[in-house]
């Protein structure tokens, strides 16, 4: 197994991608191609006592795209920039499947001009794995599309459910549309023109969910537009971190209930680590021809290791052709929408 890093990207450059890297190296066998300044990646190979790591290699660039940067204007300027050159490892066949922790604008664009569309596929989408009561669930799109149309959450409903599948091994997952009630007739025109096409599938169908119902884990599968998807994705980040700072606000008002945030430390840092990002190490860009992991540009050296072992796993489990057979399935039903 080949995976291609973009090593220098990220908010903390390139020391997480180097201890996430030499982890996946050793623990998984996996050969990883760092993709940046070959001095600074083997200066800091050094000086994170890496060294011995095997199955580290370096793919030379000098051209970086910066967070902020307008992506598809830099990905055509500069074609030889690490991101660039991670998604054409893939195209290439040199590496299996790509990483970055870098500007997730410049990693959609990359795999759209070099690894191109699964065939039938109108928009890829971002599936973003959160935790819930009951596990996971697959949260798509998660912001590569604000506007949809039914034909989009379709095909966002099909790939979700391949993910759910892949991923995390849930076998016939549930699907659920997004909405401000649980009746079919509420919602958006969006979510009207979409329900009737949904129940005809031939997916694990639930219904219409609401957003009380991600956390709650009623369905594997969540579907809906990016522009709300994301700010569903961010809103349950902050609200994570938002409840551990109160909790610790209040506890500390009083030392009787700080000796007993104590004694229950141990089960809080089990719930925290379940609400870490880092625990799920990114989320795949669905609907393009290969395998994209697009990780939080804040992800730590545990972060890049799990992105690196879900790429891997989902490289292994041929999740790409599981898409793809997908949309080939249900194209009837999709064609019923053009």
């Amino acid at each position: 197994m080949k995976i291609a890093l973009d090593a220098m990207c990220g908010d903390f450059g390139a020391e997480p991608n180097i201890i996430g890297a030499a982890r996946a190296a050793e623990e998984l066998g996996y050969e990883i191609i760092l993709v940046g300044d070959e001095k600074t990646l083997k200066a800091k190979i050094a000086e994170k006592g890496c060294s011995h790591v095997k199955n580290l290699s370096v793919v030379h660039t000098s051209q970086f795209i910066g967070m902020d940067a307008e992506p598809a204007a830099e990905c055509k300027a500069k074609k030889d920039s690490s991101i660039m050159l991670c998604a054409k490892l893939v195209k290439d066949g040199k590496a299996d499947a790509f990483v970055s922790a870098g500007n997730s604008g410049a990693s959609m664009v990359a795999s759209f001009l070099n690894l191109k569309r699964i065939k039938g596929v109108s928009r890829p989408a971002i599936g973003a794995p959160l935790p819930t009561l009951k596990g996971h669930c697959v949260l798509l799109d998660a912001g590569a599309n604000a506007d949809c149309t039914p034909e989009n959450l379709l095909h966002f409903a099909v790939m979700g459910s391949a993910y759910a599948e892949k991923a995390f091994d849930i076998v016939n997952p549930s699907v659920g549309l997004l909405s401000i009630g649980e009746e079919e007739g509420k919602g958006s025109q969006l979510i009207k023109d979409t329900t009737p096409h949904i129940k005809n599938l031939g997916l694990n169908y639930y219904g219409a969910v609401e957003g009380r119902d991600i956390p709650a884990g009623t369905t594997d599968v969540v579907v809906t537009d990016g522009f709300t998807g994301n700010i569903c994705l961010k809103l349950s980040e902050g609200w994570g971190k938002t409840l551990f700072a109160l909790i610790k606000r209040e506890v500390s008002k009083n030392i009787l209930h700080a000796l007993g945030m104590k004694i229950a430390m141990p089960s809080l840092r089990r719930i925290k680590d379940k609400t870490d990002p880092d625990q799920y190490g990114g989320a795949p860009l669905l609907g393009v021809d290969g395998v994209a992991i697009i990780c939080h540009g804040k992800a730590g050296g545990l972060g890049i290791f799990n992105a690196i072992k879900l790429a891997g796993k989902l490289v292994d489990n041929k999740f790409v052709q599981t898409i793809a057979d997908g949309i080939e399935k249900y194209k009837n039903v999709f064609e019923q929408l053009q």
